[in-house]
């Protein structure tokens, strides 16, 4: 079977998706994100004909546009940080600059290595990798265009839905961020530690409002305390100019007209679902008033043998979330109540966006309790991810408990997951 395919097999701009053959699948997974991929490759390597449809950023957005990219610059910025604070580590300033450019192109970089890495799984699992736009024409059933116009029609047996500012060559000269929320204010630091002039907007009466007060109010002194402005209880009226050039903001705070003028803008004030226009009410897929996918707490659908996981179920927007929506989903699969996992990846991610993939880790565990006998790491965390290990062996927990726990991602302890996922049989 082919790894990827392009829709060799194509209609003419007249043809209808009734004139086109319709390819019969075990498993269709509309989307590549974390849930999606996973599902992918596990379910193929245990034997089900499994195709992925993709619009465009394989593997989703995390590892081509949001967390692990972003981490990748985050970094950089701290690095430029501890430059701005040499002196205090008994280190003499020397001339120093930075160059948007190459963090640009360090982030590049290790984009097209993860997406490399994804082909590859694609290629080893045999799941089949399908570029284009999918959208459902009827139950279990899905239309995908390239784009060249290619169509092809695919129908599964059982069905998922996995759908869910990087590219800056220069130091904004001031940066207006909308939104208080943990992306927002994640790049409002990196911004100012890169040298901009940064202005944060928010309506909310306190920076990341969902949090405990204590946390807020913590992260707003920080921010004074780098020189971000913060504007909160304002809600925007209007925005005028373009990015990169000129841009100004008019917002009403407390009753009274504010403006603020900047020279690029941020828009990080939430995300909605990409349910809109698939279809969905042809698959028999019911959806909320805020377009999530209706699901039950085995993320099954209003459809038949039609699943749905991460974001696009109401699933809190973070990675490591939509990686324990495929355990569940992947299990309601297969039938049974056993979680397995698929193959590792080949280095921990967190560890690409600190450019520091040198290392290892590996366990010895007790065939017969699956106990943690004993465990090395060699790389950068090495310490704090052995301190995760030291307390499930402590506590006397089998190496399941960590293969199969929620570790926040990006995060060096989550490499364990992909690890004890690849405990040879014998102990299982």
């Amino acid at each position: 079977m082919k790894t990827t395919q392009h829709l060799d097999k194509t209609a003419t701009s007249g043809s209808t998706a009734s004139a086109i053959k319709t390819e019969e699948y075990d498993l269709l997974i509309l989307g590549s994100g974390a849930a999606g991929k996973l599902l992918s490759w596990t379910l193929a390597k245990k034997g089900m004909k499994t195709a992925a449809i993709e619009r465009k950023y394989v593997g989703g957005s995390c590892p081509n546009i949001a967390c692990l990219p972003s981490k990748n610059i985050i970094h950089s910025a701290k690095v430029a940080s501890y430059f701005r604070r040499s002196e205090e580590f008994g280190i003499t300033k020397d001339n120093w600059k930075i160059n948007m450019a190459a963090i640009r192109e360090r982030k590049r970089r290790m984009v097209a290595g993860l997406v490399d890495v994804h082909m590859e799984n694609y290629k080893k699992s045999g799941a089949e990798l399908v570029m284009g736009c999918g959208r459902f024409i009827g139950p279990k059933t899905i239309e995908v265009t390239s784009s060249n116009g290619g169509v092809r029609v695919l129908h599964g047996k059982r069905v998922v839905i996995n759908i869910g500012t990087l590219e800056l060559d220069l130091v904004p000269e001031h940066l207006i961020v909308l939104g208080g929320g943990f992306v927002g204010l994640e790049f409002a630091q990196a911004m100012r530690r890169f040298g901009s002039r940064v202005t944060v907007i928010d309506r909310n009466s306190r920076l990341i409002h969902r949090e405990d007060d204590d946390i807020s109010e913590a992260m707003l002194e920080l921010f004074g305390h780098e020189g971000i402005d913060v504007l909160l209880n304002t809600r925007i009226a209007r925005v005028e100019g373009k990015s990169g050039e000129s841009v100004k903001v008019t917002a009403n705070r407390g009753g009274s007209a504010t403006a603020v003028e900047g020279s690029h803008i941020l828009v990080a004030a939430g995300r909605t679902p990409n349910t809109h226009g698939i279809g969905l009410e042809l698959a028999g897929v019911e959806t909320t008033g805020h377009g999530y996918i209706k699901v039950n707490e085995r993320l099954e659908t209003t459809a038949p043998d039609v699943w749905a996981a991460g974001e696009c179920a109401g699933s809190p927007h973070f990675t490591h979330i939509s990686e324990n929506d495929f355990h569940i989903v992947a299990e309601n699969i297969e039938g049974g109540n056993r979680v397995t996992t698929g193959p590792p990846m080949v280095a921990v991610f967190r560890a690409q966006t600190l450019s520091e993939t040198r290392g290892f880790m590996k366990a010895l565990i007790d065939a017969e309790s699956d106990r943690i006998l004993g465990f090395t790491a060699f790389g950068v965390g090495a310490g704090d991810t052995m301190a995760t290990v030291q307390v499930a062996m402590l506590a006397e927990l089998p190496y399941t408990a960590l293969r199969d726990a929620i570790f926040t991602h990006p995060t060096l302890p989550e490499g364990l997951i992909p690890l004890f996922a690849n405990v040879p049989s014998a102990a299982n």
